[in-house]
């Protein structure tokens, strides 16, 4: 009896010290930003088809597939041309990316284009292959200064993409309160005015895609690491 009375007391004990000891968690806490970020690093490695490497090329297929239907379909005496973006669509920056560990450090994204760091999305650049292949020409609208032009266009080269009509970069003196949208927009617009019809646009951010006006078709790629409004 007494020593069933003594592990009672004891069970009572650790009981009442758990208790005392259980924490009050918060409601509806967002996600820890660390665990979002081993979240991303993970997305971004893995291999399943809800990753990103496998998105990317899903979105690829459909491009291109988009591609071809267009060019078939286009008279041809048409001059037909595609847009792509270039961070993070057909380029990426993951190395300054994690090395800021997902915060964005201007001087760092300069540092990785001064020094040409940007590397081929592989299944942008099965893109651009087709639509050289088809003839179509290329033109990249890109959110970069236009004194990065030099080593922009280096870049690109280097990582294969030899061959395209033009490089829209955004003014040193562009106004303060331009949207991307409306930037991206209207050089969309002056490709136009060259006499071009756009049959594809390619973006990572939903503001490489919308305005007037629009290619006749516009594929996003999967960038969850940053947002551009």
């Amino acid at each position: 009896m007494r020593t069933r009375l003594i592990l009672v007391i004891l069970l009572f004990c650790c009981w009442s010290a758990a208790a005392q000891h259980a924490a009050i968690t918060v409601a509806d806490e967002p996600v820890n930003l660390d665990q979002v970020k081993q979240q991303l690093k993970k997305y971004q490695s893995c291999s399943l088809p809800t990753c990103y490497v496998p998105q990317l090329e899903h979105q690829a297929e459909i491009a291109i597939e988009l591609l071809r239907q267009s060019v078939v379909a286009a008279d041809s005496k048409e001059k037909v041309a595609i847009v792509l973006d270039i961070d993070e669509t057909s380029l990426s920056n993951w190395a300054v990316e994690t090395h800021d560990d997902f915060g964005f450090i201007e001087s760092d994204l300069d540092w990785c284009i001064t020094l040409r760091c940007g590397k081929a999305i592989a299944s942008t650049l099965l893109i651009f292959r087709e639509a050289e292949k088809d003839k179509v020409a290329v033109f990249f609208i890109s959110g970069r200064r236009e004194s990065q032009r030099a080593d922009t266009d280096a870049n690109l080269k280097t990582e294969g993409y030899d061959q395209w009509e033009g490089l829209y970069l955004r003014p040193e003196d562009h106004p303060k309160d331009q949207t991307v949208s409306q930037y991206k927009s209207g050089e969309r617009a002056k490709i136009i005015d060259k006499g071009y019809r756009i049959i594809l646009n390619v973006g990572d951010q939903m503001s490489d895609l919308v305005g007037e006006p629009q290619g006749d078709h516009s594929v996003k790629l999967p960038n969850p690491f940053y947002f551009i409004p």
